[in-house]
């Protein structure tokens, strides 16, 4: 599928196992506020384990500039009274060397958790990385994340490495950190062919 392809996807409804009908669209600038709205209202414990404060209008800007300059590539969802209720994205480093690796992050609110929401959110962010040429997808949890960890392995994700005390909590606490991977096109590399440093 070409990045045209891909784009001439969206907006498109879905319906959610429960029969609501919720509609999928690229983000844009446009969504800042909504993206805003929806992060404030998140309970303190989501807060703890977004990568980045998606709750200050700048953080919010700086992933607004990385769709523009094609570092990320996000979808966003909206229930029928036009409330942002979830998104995913995927997210290339620019470093030249993990350009074909994308790091996938996916939310939704706490209304919409259970009703398949999610599992959608995931696997239409997983054809869009597809489909801008990403080989190698990430997601980093923290191991208490086990409802996340259980949606990546059903997915075909497995665990790649843990870093203990890796990062911080919004409360200052340190945390470790679960690296999981999948590999689109299966790995390419044999252990004995990697350089030893």
């Amino acid at each position: 599928m070409s990045n045209q392809d891909f784009a001439s996807r969206y907006p498109k409804s879905i319906s959610l196992p429960d029969g609501a009908v919720v509609e999928i669209r690229l983000m844009t600038a446009s969504d800042r506020d909504a993206i805003l709205a929806f992060s404030q209202a998140l309970p303190q414990q989501d807060l703890l384990f977004l990568r980045v404060d998606l709750t200050q209008p700048d953080v919010v800007d700086n992933w607004i500039q990385n769709i523009e300059t094609g570092h990320s590539t996000s979808i966003v969802v909206y229930d029928g009274d036009e409330n942002l209720i979830g998104y995913a994205t995927v997210h290339r480093n620019p470093a030249p060397w993990t350009r074909r690796v994308g790091e996938l992050r996916v939310n939704v609110s706490s209304e919409y958790r259970t009703r398949g929401l999610g599992k959608n959110l995931t696997s239409e962010i997983f054809d869009v990385a597809r489909s801008i040429g990403v080989k190698k997808l990430m997601a980093n949890m923290t191991p208490d994340q086990h409802g996340a960890q259980a949606a990546f392995r059903r997915l075909g994700f497995v665990p790649e490495a843990l870093l203990a005390d890796y990062v911080e909590d919004r409360n200052g606490t340190c945390r470790d950190l679960v690296i999981m991977s999948y590999a689109i096109d299966g790995h390419s590399d044999r252990i004995d062919d990697i350089v030893q440093i």
